[in-house]
């Protein structure tokens, strides 16, 4: 077995996986990428062997289709690799009523969400139980703990996220595995999410963040094994105000922001998908 531990980072072309990536770079981590083909991994595994001098294996795969989760696992093996950190990163985001999405959309961003990172944390399990300690750190998002517009799907996959992760934090305790989860709100990640960002009321741009910015808070508060990580002063704030406001004052927001999409779509036809590495929209 290869004596050098590596970090697994799915969804890590771009975004907030491309952050992460770079920041375990910095922190003398070998890394195994894995992102769609084409997505422009080559590119960023010789810029990051360059410039931090680690060991990087690129690995080109779509996970939404279950078999090539299983041929992942077995590649790493074949390759004699040891995964010592696991991060399930990958993901699809929207932004759009129920009504305008397709059940093909929604069944690929559920096995996006959900299904792969459940599937992974499974098959890398025992690998990881041979190092002690070893972390799995899954990305949910700040939306688990609202019930927002535009966001009923993405929301309620994530929101499984951070139940699994906390469930498993749990069970894999006595084997020395730390499972954290990051719920980031609002980064910019992609021209598209920066628009969208710049489109929202001040108070919301007051919480969006760079992915570097949130990847060394992750990767940071994940060695030190906390539990949930919230990156950001503001999206705090959010939580906390969240618990204290009435219930129905908290509706009352709700209902302005449905109102607000709906002004907005009569003028504007061109919304909805977005296939991106994790959604930055909280």
């Amino acid at each position: 077995m290869n004596t050098k531990l590596y970090t697994l980072i799915t969804g890590s072309s771009e975004g907030f996986g491309k952050a992460l990536a770079i920041e375990c770079a910095k922190r003398k981590m070998n890394l195994i990428l894995v992102s769609l083909p084409n997505s422009g991994l080559s590119q960023l595994t010789e810029s990051i062997i360059q410039n931090y001098k680690v060991d990087v294996v690129p690995i080109e795969k779509d996970l939404s289709i279950e078999e090539n989760c299983v041929s992942l696992f077995k590649e790493v093996e074949q390759m004699n690799l040891s995964v010592n950190i696991l991060i399930n990163n990958v993901g699809l985001g929207s932004t759009m009523f129920f009504k305008e999405g397709s059940i093909d959309f929604y069944q690929k961003q559920v096995k996006l969400n959900v299904m792969v990172a459940t599937l992974l944390s499974s098959l890398f399990l025992e690998m990881l139980k041979t190092h002690q300690p070893s972390h799995i750190l899954n990305v949910s998002s700040l939306s688990c703990f609202f019930y927002l517009a535009k966001k009923q799907v993405y929301g309620a996959t994530k929101s499984y996220v951070y139940s699994f992760s906390k469930s498993l934090r749990a069970e894999l305790k006595s084997d020395h595995i730390n499972v954290s989860v990051i719920c980031p709100g609002g980064m910019n990640t992609n021209p598209t999410t920066i628009m969208t960002n710049q489109s929202n009321h001040w108070l919301a741009r007051q919480s969006i963040m760079n992915p570097d910015k949130v990847a060394a808070i992750a990767i940071r508060e994940l060695l030190n094994q906390k539990e949930i990580i919230i990156p950001g002063f503001m999206n705090k704030l959010f939580l906390l105000i969240d618990k204290l406001l009435p219930d129905f004052i908290i509706k009352m927001i709700a209902n302005n922001h449905v109102n607000k999409f709906k002004s907005y779509n009569i003028g504007n036809k061109n919304h909805g998908q977005q296939l991106i590495s994790q959604a930055s929209q909280p």
